[in-house]
């Protein structure tokens, strides 16, 4: 079942947008069959829950129009966004009063964590598709978080574990000096420039 289309607008300051995806891959990209992937809400919650890739397509999805917005400065202008909702998949885990930070882990080793606000916004979303067809492998297949507010380092690719945690912990880029947050409309890119001395590997470019 998918909900009403809508529009979600972020003020993005410092943005360019472009008509080629530029496609990163800090740590490679895996090989992953969707009969052999699940998702797990797990930390600070009261049950432990875990979700196959058929339960997942078939939960109610939310589906809205939103600018893709990187950290290096470039954007891809009104992506349609499809999949369950990060607060419902929470919720059904019974967070704990304590979470106050949510940590994406990937089955390539990748993590990043987000402030647990942004996961429980009614456009926080668990994207498994892009303009209406299944995510490409090197966009992160079989699924990503989608958070519109955040810069996209935080739409961890090959998501396969959403973690409550109780004190902030540094996820891969955070590590290098990434922001803790990334909200764009702020312009919260980095705290410090070790990023730089870390290669960004390009794998490929395609057309929006």
């Amino acid at each position: 079942m998918i909900m009403d289309l809508k529009t979600v607008e972020v003020e993005n300051p410092g943005q360019r947008y472009i008509s080629r995806w530029i496609i990163y891959s800090a740590l490679g990209e895996p090989d992953i069959k969707p009969e052999n992937w699940s998702l797990k809400i797990s930390g600070k919650v009261k049950k432990p829950l875990q979700f196959s890739f058929k339960e997942i397509m078939e939960m109610p999805h939310l589906q809205y129009i939103c600018d893709f917005n990187c950290v290096t400065a470039w954007s891809v202008k009104d992506v349609r966004w499809e999949g369950p909702s990060i607060k419902e998949l929470i919720e059904k885990a019974e967070p704990d009063p304590s979470a106050k930070w949510v940590m994406f882990r990937c089955v390539d080793g990748y993590s990043t964590p987000i402030p647990i606000e942004y996961a429980m916004t009614d456009n926080a979303v668990v994207a498994v598709k892009m303009n209406g067809e299944a995510l490409k492998v090197e966009q992160g297949f079989p699924a990503r978080p989608f958070m519109p507010e955040l810069y996209a380092w935080k739409s961890a690719k090959w998501l396969t574990e959403i973690e409550l945690i109780e004190d902030y912990q540094d996820g891969y880029w955070e590590a290098y000096g990434y922001h803790e947050r990334g909200l764009v409309s702020d312009g919260e890119r980095y705290t410090s420039g070790m990023w730089r001395r870390v290669k960004k590997n390009v794998t490929g470019m395609f057309r929006v």
